[in-house]
């Protein structure tokens, strides 16, 4: 029997990549699997990838040494009950100025250069704390002069990154992690409110608010999704409008059937050199939820 962990993910701004790259980090206008994936493995103080001294012994239940090995399998499913706001933030890293530490005036003599008629007053607290205007962060490319054999730094200059980073704004997504085996599912559960690390959604500047893990529910997800009513919203909301105000639901399906189309974000690793995702599949359909269904009683 199928057993489904309905989770809540809402906060003020929450981000989740699908196609991020350099200067230009999108968010999808959804939870990803992959996304969720890592929030539990987060919570249950999962490593990010395989441990060299578990294999055989295992750090997964079938003794692969694979820290995901009893996520992936989870049929994921996701309810936009509220899909927020896409807000973009211009933003900026580096220029301006910078303190200049004792340890600069050693490995850019430029910098001392240039500082040297203040530094006679640079006495006790005082001292490393002066500032050069249009300089970011600490020397970088330190190499040897090849006139003086001084340890200066190839950049004594740099101007700021300038960055475009999308968020959702104000959403609530009701998250289904589908399984037969129901004491995984609580184990999940009790990690999600008891983490072994921090969470975020999607990324670390957006943490989650109130309560995550609500219940695990016998069914299908698509079944659960019917039975339980709308979260409440993060922010007052005007009344929905148009002539379907259901919310939309993404399915999971373990193969490919009329009406699926394949996604790119079923988590194989989360690998230091860089995360490795393969496809699956899933569906779009409408959700006609229950009229009679509780409200919610949730920390918001």
């Amino acid at each position: 029997m199928s057993h489904v962990l309905l989770v809540r993910l809402a906060a003020p701004l929450q981000s989740w990549g699908v196609a991020s790259r350099f200067l230009r980090r999108d968010t999808h206008t959804r939870p990803t699997k992959s996304g969720v994936i890592g929030l539990c493995a987060a919570a249950l103080g999962l490593p990010r990838g395989p441990d060299p001294r578990a294999q055989g012994a295992g750090s997964a239940k079938d003794g692969s040494g694979d820290p995901l090995a009893e996520l992936t399998p989870l049929l994921f499913g996701v309810r936009a009950d509220h899909p927020g706001k896409p807000v973009r933030d211009y933003h900026t890293v580096g220029a301006g100025r910078y303190p200049l530490r004792p340890r600069d005036l050693v490995t850019d003599h430029r910098r001392a250069a240039a500082l040297a008629p203040v530094l006679e007053s640079a006495e006790g607290a005082a001292f490393g704390h002066h500032e050069l205007d249009d300089w970011y962060g600490a020397p970088k490319k330190i190499a040897a002069d090849p006139r003086s054999g001084t340890l200066v730094s190839a950049e004594p200059r740099r101007n700021a990154l300038i960055t475009e980073r999308w968020y959702l704004a104000d959403a609530a997504f009701l998250v289904g992690l589908q399984h037969h085996d129901r004491a995984l599912l609580e184990r999940i559960a009790h990690a999600l409110e008891h983490p072994a690390r921090l969470l975020w959604l999607g990324r670390k500047s957006c943490p989650p608010s109130g309560q995550i893990a609500l219940d695990v529910r016998p069914g299908t997800l698509a079944d659960v999704f019917a039975s339980v009513a709308l979260l409440p919203a993060f922010t007052e909301l005007p009344p929905r409008t148009g002539d379907d105000d259901r919310p939309w639901a993404w399915l999971e399906s373990r193969r490919p059937v009329p009406g699926t189309g394949p996604v790119l974000d079923q988590p194989v690793h989360f690998g230091a050199m860089g995360p490795q995702h393969a496809p699956r599949w899933e569906t779009r359909i409408r959700v006609t939820v229950d009229p009679h269904a509780p409200a919610w009683d949730i920390v918001p």
